[in-house]
């Protein structure tokens, strides 16, 4: 992963702040194709799926950045909410306690 792949990031976090979520979806799938390992594009094709409703893509793509960081605190956040329109509410609920955790480590760990 290099500075292209966090900058093609960037570019479709801007075009879905700008309402262009199938346009930034199509830039972040092609991120996460050349470099599998881009956690950023994982996490922010997850919150664009989620936007577009396509909570089958918006999974996938959670579990991909999961693999690549599992104690993210954002993603199990967005996975929380992903489970819980789908209708999961355990697993709805075991994303949002493990994201509580990581908030409280992280609390813990900064003062």
């Amino acid at each position: 992963m290099g500075s292209d792949d966090l900058n093609l990031v960037e570019e479709a976090t801007l075009l879905f702040s700008l309402g262009e979520e199938e346009h930034a979806a199509v830039v972040l799938k092609d991120v996460t194709t050349k470099a599998p390992d881009c956690f950023e594009a994982w996490h922010a094709l997850a919150e664009v799926m989620f936007s577009l409703r396509n909570l089958e893509e918006a999974l996938r793509a959670g579990e991909a950045g999961l693999r690549l960081r599992p104690d993210d605190l954002h993603l199990h956040v967005s996975l929380s909410r992903v489970w819980a329109e789908i209708g999961e509410k355990e697993k709805a609920e075991k994303f949002a306690a493990k994201a509580r955790i990581l908030g409280w480590q992280a609390e813990l760990d900064s003062d």
